[in-house]
Order: C-alpha cells, then sequence, then structure tokens
C-alpha cells in the first residue's frame, strides 16, 4: 500500500514538472513574440527622424499593429475552440519573423505599416492559443498560469527596449534583422509546446484537458451583461492608460528632463518589468482571495500614483511610472479568468477577445494621444490620462462568480 502511495506521488510529480515546464515554455514564447513587439514602440525617436514622422502617424503605426492583432485574435481564438491547430503558433511565429525582416528594411511609413501589421498578424495567433495551452496546464490554478504566461510578456516587452538600446540605437535599423535569429529560436520553443498539445487533443479531445476544470455560470442574463460592460470600462481605463505610458514616456522624459534617447529606454524598461512583477502578484492574489477584489485594487488604486507622476521631478517620475505599472497590471489576469468564467467552455474565444480589445484599445488611445500631442504637448497629454485609473471605481458593480476549483 505504502509503495502503491508513492508510485501515485512520483506519478504526481512528473505530471506537476511536465505541465510546470509547458507553461514555462509558453512563457517564453510569450516573451520573444512581445520582445519583438516592443521593438516597434522603442524605434519610433529614430523613425520620427530618419522619415520625418509627425506624432499622429507614429500612432497611427501603433494603431496598425494593435488593429491587426485586435480584430483577428477573437477569430482566431473562436477558431481554435471549434478546430484545434496544436502547430497554430508556429504559424503565427513566421508571420512575425516576416514582418521583422521587412522592419529592418522599410524606408517609407506604408513599408513601416505593412511590415507592423505582419507582426500583429502573428501576436493574434499566440495570445488565444498559449492562453488556452496555459489553461490546459494549470493544474486548476488559473490566475497563476494566466500570470506565468503573461508575465512572459511583459518581460519580452521589458527587454524589446533595452535590447533596441544596445543594438538598433548604435548600429542602425538594419539591424533589426538580428531578431530574426531569435525568432527562429521562438519557432523551436512553439514546435515543442505543439507536441505536447497534439497528445494532449489525442488523449483528452478538442476543448478539454485533465486539468482544465469546467466552471458553470450562475448569473442571471443582467448580471451578465452587467459584468461585460463593466470588464469594457475597465479594460478602457486600463489599456488607455498603459497606451499612452508604452508608446508616449520616452518622448516625455526626453522633453520635460532632457534625457538621451538610450536613457528613456532604460525608465521604459524599468515600468515594463514593474508589470511583470505586478501580473505575478495578481495571479497569486486572485488565487486565493477571488479576481474582483485584484481588479478593484488595481486600477483603482493606482490612480494616486498617476494623478501625482505629470507634477514630480525626474527621480519621482520614474518611482511612480514604477509603482503605477506594478499595481496597475495586476489586474490583467484577474481580468481574462474572470471573463472566462462568464462563458466557461469558450476559453480561446475569450482571451482572443479581451487580448484582442486590449490591443484595439490601447492602438486607438496611442492614436488620439499623438494627435493631441501635435496639437498640445506630450505633457499635456500626461496630465490629461492622469484621471483614466479614476474609472476603477466601476469595479465596485462587478457580480461575484462561484467558481468550481
Amino acid at each position: 500500500m505504502h509503495e502503491r502511495y508513492q508510485k501515485n506521488d512520483k506519478m504526481r510529480d512528473l505530471r506537476h514538472k511536465a505541465t510546470l515546464s509547458i507553461l514555462l515554455m509558453v512563457s517564453m514564447g510569450h516573451l520573444l513574440n512581445d520582445m519583438f513587439q516592443s521593438v516597434i514602440p522603442s524605434i519610433y525617436p529614430m523613425i520620427k527622424e530618419t522619415l520625418g514622422l509627425s506624432f499622429m502617424q507614429i500612432g497611427a503605426i501603433t494603431l496598425t499593429n494593435q488593429i491587426t492583432s485586435s480584430l483577428l485574435q477573437p477569430l482566431v481564438g473562436y477558431f481554435s475552440d471549434k478546430y484545434p491547430r496544436p502547430y497554430a503558433l508556429v504559424v503565427g511565429m513566421c508571420f512575425t519573423l516576416t514582418g521583422l525582416m521587412l522592419l529592418s528594411l522599410a524606408n517609407s511609413f506604408s513599408l513601416v505599416l505593412l511590415s507592423v501589421a505582419l507582426v500583429g498578424v502573428g501576436s493574434s495567433v499566440l495570445h488565444p492559443e498559449s492562453s488556452k495551452i496555459a489553461r490546459m496546464a494549470s493544474g486548476g490554478a488559473k490566475g497563476m498560469a494566466q500570470s506565468i504566461f503573461q508575465i512572459g510578456g511583459n518581460i519580452g516587452r521589458a527587454i524589446g527596449p533595452v535590447a533596441v538600446a544596445l543594438v538598433v540605437v548604435p548600429h542602425g535599423q538594419g539591424s533589426i534583422r538580428w531578431f530574426a535569429l531569435l525568432a527562429v529560436a521562438a519557432i523551436w520553443v512553439l514546435a515543442k509546446i505543439g507536441r505536447w498539445y497534439r497528445r494532449q487533443l489525442e488523449v483528452y479531445g478538442r476543448s478539454k484537458s485533465k486539468f482544465d476544470v469546467e466552471n458553470v455560470s450562475h448569473l442571471t442574463k443582467r448580471q451578465f451583461f452587467v459584468a461585460l460592460i463593466v470588464l469594457l470600462v475597465l479594460m478602457f481605463s486600463k489599456d488607455f492608460y498603459t497606451a499612452n505610458i508604452q508608446s508616449y514616456l520616452i518622448f516625455y522624459m526626453i522633453d520635460k528632463f532632457g534625457m538621451s534617447v538610450a536613457s528613456s529606454q532604460y525608465v521604459l524598461f524599468a515600468f515594463l518589468v514593474s508589470t511583470a512583477i505586478g501580473l505575478l502578484i495578481g495571479g497569486e492574489v486572485g488565487d486565493r482571495y477571488g479576481r474582483k477584489y485584484v481588479i478593484w485594487f488595481s486600477i483603482l488604486g493606482s490612480s494616486p500614483f498617476a494623478l501625482l507622476l505629470p507634477y514630480c521631478n525626474q527621480t519621482w517620475t520614474i518611482i511612480l511610472a514604477i509603482i503605477v505599472g506594478m499595481v496597475m497590471s495586476s489586474a490583467m489576469s484577474a481580468i481574462l479568468v474572470y471573463g472566462t468564467e462568464l462563458l466557461p467552455g469558450n476559453v480561446g474565444m475569450i482571451s482572443g477577445a479581451f487580448f484582442g480589445l486590449s490591443f484595439g484599445l490601447g492602438g486607438i488611445g496611442s492614436a488620439l494621444f499623438g494627435w493631441i500631442a501635435d496639437l498640445t504637448s506630450i505633457q499635456h497629454v500626461f496630465q490629461l490620462t492622469a484621471f483614466l485609473p479614476l474609472l476603477g471605481i466601476a469595479a465596485y458593480f462587478l457580480p461575484n462568480i462561484k467558481e468550481n476549483e
């Protein structure tokens, strides 16, 4: 009897290691994908000067990249729920690889738009597919699994500006092609995930795994629509604010404090690292105490720091940007898992819709704030967007969801 228990414990340990390794590989794939994505805003100062672009054209580049991704993600998620394709992640990364190579050669505004659109297509495949795979490998700890998946993306976005400062700034736009080697490495990682995913489909079927716990929603139709509206308001607040930081923090530090392009890249790096830390904390707290409370604290709790940031000196601006990034980012995994509980069994579609919405709102916000910056100033934009986190008060109206975890 004792030997049988030992054998069962060993099998559980092996399963845990296997699923943890998949989560780490999914996170690594997300890291590389989002690092490539972050190359785009990081080269804005360079291409703005070399191609003679306006702030509105800079915003249009972000809009093209994120709208491409946002429009396709729900469709990719819906299709993958119905007809899973284990190697779809590899195909998506091939689009990203093509976009990076084209971006290294782009010598006009239109070619830049085409290249970032291709990178957006790659991202549209990765996010819903990887999010579903992370849930399959979660062992029931869905919030933490989403955080591990998403933290890879945040680290990738943080590494991107530093890589640009070290490689692209001194060597020019053509050096972006070196990122293509990492894209090849990403394809290898995603192919290994595809093999695991294929085995899961063979054993457990189209949309389930041993570790995917199906929940039954107990919400009324009215509660369901209230929850959707509140989530839309919260994502508008969070994504518009972070779009401004990610697209224009570099310009803000240069304009207000006279920092160099390379130094301002490190400020953006610090902000993005803080968002990765916040994601990990948010996932763990959400699993333990509930998603609603994390969402409530995350967005509304960042508002005092956001309101102070535009009126501080250089040191305190950096400190407050780090605090805002950490606090606000803790909501994303909680929002995503909360959304999947609204419509159980549609993980790919919901993940695609939420990631797509996040990208789309970010793109619209970036274009809008670029237009306002052209009319006024980049400092005025930061003063204006500081009020957005106050919309986090809407989290009060989120209904409680009963989860069978």
